[in-house]
């Protein structure tokens, strides 16, 4: 039944109203409400471009034309309460260096830059050399390491490897409150956990940040770190029959294995990486990739749609008047009855030529490899 429109905004407001409350006419009003914000909401972000730099995408474009890679560093300084931190840092070190040729390769396969290299330098002495300090940010819930770099220092850096601008990417460890549920998903526990997280900027000569990750111009904004430290021994507190549950770190061993799961590379066959690092670079190489290449219009998808179009031309019509055929089966034409059928001028003879072409042995044979030649074979 209809009610006051008085009446159902108390109700509105003091209780959920349900649908036997309203009328077809509020029901309708009401979910109009409700997908407004979703429509705004799927406006902005369909309508706008998707910019992840932190200046316009074409002055970045021009700007950037040959990219460096730094070797991937190591913040051994961060907040890493790792008992056996040594170990742990020369385990990170060793899977860096046997992961940055492979980040190299993949924003080579973006196609957005002319050239892009790895930057032949100690990454433990750029630490100290290029990174001025080291601040903890909490932006929209994103615990992360942000980092600041000496503008002199990193001028003369770019200047003598010859780049427009250089990425910087660091594994950092971080402690951050956390809810991490049992694996039979029954119980949780609300603690603060270690990390290991990897952040990533694009600078220019003057210091200007291009290009940073975690990027918070996404629409979606996640962070989700390289590796925990930490976990909650949820089965030791069942099967000791206590309700204590401990936040323990992992082994070193486990650490290890964790960083020697391999797959193999999307661009190479021949290549494996880090499963945990390829994650990352994924994440990382997206936000770089232009729009033409993730609609799949780049330059590859032109060269290969184009191969095909010469394929679907009918070569048949073309081959029947081009050979010195019709002579011969004009005389073969008169005999049938079919040309009796048809009380026609004599040039219309020359129509059905092909029609009775397939009944003489003589001129079917030039026409049958035609056929199979007509799938398409990119098929």
């Amino acid at each position: 039944m209809a009610i006051s429109r008085h009446f159902w905004y108390k109700r509105h407001i003091n209780a959920p109203v349900t649908t036997a409350t309203l009328s077809s006419g509020g029901l309708a009003v009401n979910r109009m409400l409700k997908l407004l914000p979703v429509v705004l909401i799927s406006i902005f972000t369909f309508g706008c471009s998707h910019n992840y730099y932190n200046v316009p995408k074409d002055a970045y474009a021009s700007k950037v034309r040959v990219l460096g890679v730094a070797p991937l560093l190591v913040d051994a300084d961060s907040d890493i309460r790792y008992p056996d931190k040594g170990a742990l840092v020369d385990l990170v070190r060793d899977a860096n260096r046997r992961s940055e040729k492979e980040l190299v390769a993949m924003l080579k396969d973006t196609g957005a830059y002319f050239s892009v290299k790895l930057l032949p330098d100690d990454p433990d002495q750029l630490v100290g050399n290029l990174v001025y300090r080291r601040e903890r940010r909490d932006d929209a819930g994103v615990i992360y390491n942000k980092y600041f770099f000496k503008v002199q220092e990193l001028r003369d850096y770019i200047t003598r490897n010859g780049v427009d601008a250089v990425m910087v990417v660091v594994v950092s460890g971080i402690t951050k409150k956390d809810s991490i549920r049992s694996s039979n998903l029954l119980s949780y526990l609300d603690s603060s956990y270690d990390y290991l997280i990897m952040t990533a900027q694009i600078l220019d000569a003057d210091g200007t940040v291009l290009w940073e990750y975690p990027n918070f111009r996404q629409r979606l904004l996640s962070f989700p770190p390289l590796l925990p430290l930490q976990y909650p021994a949820f089965d030791e507190a069942e099967a000791n029959a206590s309700d204590k549950v401990e936040v323990k770190f992992k082994t070193i061993e486990g650490i290890g294995r964790a960083f020697g799961k391999m797959q193999t590379s999307s661009l190479s066959s021949k290549t494996k990486i880090s499963i945990l690092y390829a994650d990352q670079f994924e994440k990382m190489v997206s936000l770089l990739t232009p729009d033409s290449q993730l609609l799949g219009n780049g330059s590859n998808g032109e060269k290969k749609s184009a191969a095909p179009q010469p394929e679907p031309q009918p070569t048949s019509r073309q081959s029947a008047p081009a050979a010195p055929q019709p002579a011969a089966v004009q005389p073969v034409t008169e005999t049938p009855a079919p040309a009796a059928s048809q009380p026609v001028s004599e040039p219309v003879i020359a129509v059905p030529a092909p029609l009775v072409v397939e009944s003489a042995s003589p001129v079917a044979a030039p026409i049958k490899p035609i056929g199979p030649a007509v799938p398409h074979s990119d098929r």
